[in-house]
């Protein structure tokens, strides 16, 4: 199977910075895209970022200029999101996902993280 943990979540105030970290691992093939949703609560999951295998980068219109997409070259299937500027509507739960081609199957995919929260306080 494969699998994608997310972690760096956390508590930070207005205006501050947190990183997101997420690792695919298991029976990998090949990567195409990995990004991150975000859901605040009674609301619809939204995204946030997502980075390609070609390092072609989206961002969700309310993160724009914001939050950085990167990969961690130190580390195997490894996305970064670098958030700045954190505002109480950034709070939410941000899942990590990919879409990922199998190694057995060869069949592509979507995987989600568990999901790490985020709380912005005013």
């Amino acid at each position: 199977q494969v699998q994608l943990v997310e972690s760096g979540g956390g508590l930070v105030q207005t205006g501050g910075s947190l990183r997101l970290s997420c690792v695919a691992s298991g029976r990998i093939f090949s990567i195409v895209t990995m990004g991150w949703y975000r859901q605040a609560p009674g609301r619809n999951r939204e995204s946030g970022a997502s980075i390609s295998s070609g390092n072609v980068t989206s961002y969700g219109g309310s993160v724009k200029e914001r939050f950085t997409i990167s990969r961690d070259d130190a580390k195997k299937n490894t996305v970064v999101l670098e958030m700045n500027d954190l505002k109480p509507e950034d709070t939410a739960v941000y899942y990590c996902h990919g879409r990922i081609t199998r190694i057995d199957s060869r069949l592509e995919s979507i995987y989600w993280g568990q999901g790490t929260q985020v709380t912005v306080s005013s």
